[in-house]
């Protein structure tokens, strides 16, 4: 009895002695100060860019704090950004022409893309941001309400070409719309090729071939054809640093080994093209201008359509050119554009001049612009409805 009393006794002292801890955790914990040195950043508000406005001016806009300066370079014109608040810089252009435009930012002397903008065509030596200022109606590159041919995608084992990964090249082909594989109607071919630092892709992605050769088909303004846009390289050291002027030369004669001896013979096995020459045309921008008149002159029974848009030329070019006669060529068109504002312009002259006097009916096109997609876009534009007229 006297050992339960006891018992009962230490368990109400050590009840008691516990009561005021229980009751200091059952009670709020008064909350402390806020620290301001710990507090978040407040956030910064949006912004966007590119913005394009109702008269077709366009903003451009880049948040970077702690730059000293600023530039937007569009199509290669350098305009100076203004600081405004909270970092951000901005530029907005004069009225834009509708078009598809490329531009960066160089922030304290270092490109960049705008990282507010998704819309980033990359070749095999830069990344470039565009933006597309719209037309009313819409411009032949834009995509529209029309019946739209398809392009695809081909690798290829390549037994010529230098420097790719597992010798694995490849070309894109655009078909018209209407193409069937099951007919045995025949379509005449194009041959286009990129410049230098292009891939494969080129054509297709930035230069909208598909869909400007998609409007001039629609519209009646030229002849349903196919389009093979193939890598243009005999020699993938040409696009490293270092390269020399025999490097460039090989991977010319190479690539025109590779196209005939390769790219030909896929197309004309899997695709209905005709094998006539009077139905064949080759042509190109810059490097693959100066391609597309080399491997055109030189392969005269191949090729009765010829085209160079601001092609890569130089001095040795015309050495290099087979000579050759107006009987002897027996082209139906030889086509040769360059921008007023282009270095090259003065060396497509010299060339144009030397193919005139000797009896060549060059047709020679000079057009607003320098080295810049928008002038190549509007050459294929003016050059692919004459092709393949009677």
């Amino acid at each position: 009895m006297k050992q339960r009393s006891l018992r009962a006794g230490l368990k109400a002292s050590l009840l008691a002695a516990c009561l005021p801890f229980f009751a200091a955790a059952q009670t709020p914990a008064t909350p402390a100060p806020p620290n301001p040195a710990n507090a978040p950043a407040p956030a910064l508000p949006p912004y966007v860019s590119p913005e394009i406005h109702p008269d077709d001016t366009v903003t451009l806009r880049l948040r970077a704090a702690n730059a000293q300066k600023v530039d937007l370079v569009l199509e290669g014109a350098v305009t100076p950004m203004r600081q405004e608040a909270d970092g951000l810089w901005t530029a907005t252009t004069p009225v834009l022409a509708p078009e598809i435009y490329g531009y960066r930012f160089v922030v304290d002397g270092q490109p960049m893309l705008d990282p507010r903008n998704t819309d980033v065509y990359h070749n095999l030596l830069s990344l470039t941001s565009n933006l597309t200022v719209p037309g009313t109606p819409p411009e032949p590159w834009e995509l529209q309400s029309i019946p739209h041919g398809i392009v695809e995608h081909h690798f290829y084992t390549s037994q010529v070409v230098l420097g790719l990964p597992n010798n694995q090249s490849d070309y894109y082909v655009y078909t018209p719309p209407g193409y069937s594989a099951k007919s045995r109607q025949s379509y005449p071919v194009l041959y286009l090729l990129h410049g230098y630092s292009d891939a494969a892709d080129g054509w297709s992605s930035v230069g909208k071939a598909n869909f400007i050769l998609d409007s001039l088909i629609a519209s009646g303004k030229a002849k349903p054809m196919i389009v093979v846009m193939p890598l243009g390289y005999g020699n993938m050291a040409v696009l490293k640093p270092g390269r020399t002027p025999e490097i460039s030369a090989q991977s010319v004669e190479l690539y025109q080994k590779a196209l005939l001896s390769e790219v030909m013979p896929q197309i004309e096995a899997a695709y209905h093209v005709s094998k006539k020459r009077e139905d064949r045309a080759i042509a190109g921008l810059s490097m693959g201008g100066h391609e597309s008149l080399f491997i055109g002159l030189t392969h005269r029974e191949l090729f009765a359509w010829i085209g160079t848009f601001s092609a890569g030329l130089n001095p040795k070019t015309i050495s290099e050119l087979p000579p050759t006669t107006a009987q002897k060529a027996n082209l139906r068109l030889l086509w040769m554009a360059c921008g007023v504002d282009d270095a090259l312009l003065k060396p497509n002259q010299t060339v144009i001049a030397t193919l005139k006097a000797e009896g060549l009916p060059v047709t020679a096109i000079e057009t607003p612009g320098h080295h810049q997609w928008p002038v190549w876009r509007d050459n294929l534009i003016h050059f692919a409805p004459l092709l393949f007229q009677k």
